[in-house]
């Protein structure tokens, strides 16, 4: 899996990629090695927003994208979760396909044809 990271009006350090390198690790165990993350750090400029720290993740996965979106008084917490909200989609995601194969593989079953996937008797 591929991470990018970007920031806005915050100075994306070396603790700060691996703290996302390690909250998404996870995730990526989970997905192809073809997926591409895309993280955004920012940091609010407005004294009155307490919630300061924003991260916004964007998961590219085939045939789907993923978006989530936190904020938090801190940029750890953030990214934490961040990669909690998104590992819940990428759930979520894979049960619906699941639920949708093992489904048509029943009605295959009942209207008596193969259960290989697709008829190539045409």
């Amino acid at each position: 899996m591929r991470i990018d990271i970007r920031g806005r009006n915050v100075e994306v350090t070396d603790d700060l990629r691996e703290q996302v390198a390690q909250r998404f690790k996870r995730i990526g165990q989970q997905v192809s090695p073809l997926t591409r993350v895309e993280v955004v750090l920012s940091e609010e400029q407005n004294p009155a927003i307490t919630d300061k720290f924003v991260a916004e993740g964007t998961l590219h996965v085939k045939g789907v994208t993923l978006h989530a979106h936190e904020a938090t008084p801190e940029m750890i917490h953030t990214i934490h979760e961040l990669a909690e909200d998104i590992q819940r989609q990428v759930k979520r995601h894979r049960e619906k396909r699941r639920k949708r194969s093992e489904t048509r593989r029943l009605v295959n079953q009942m209207q008596g044809r193969p259960s290989g996937g697709s008829s190539a008797a045409l």
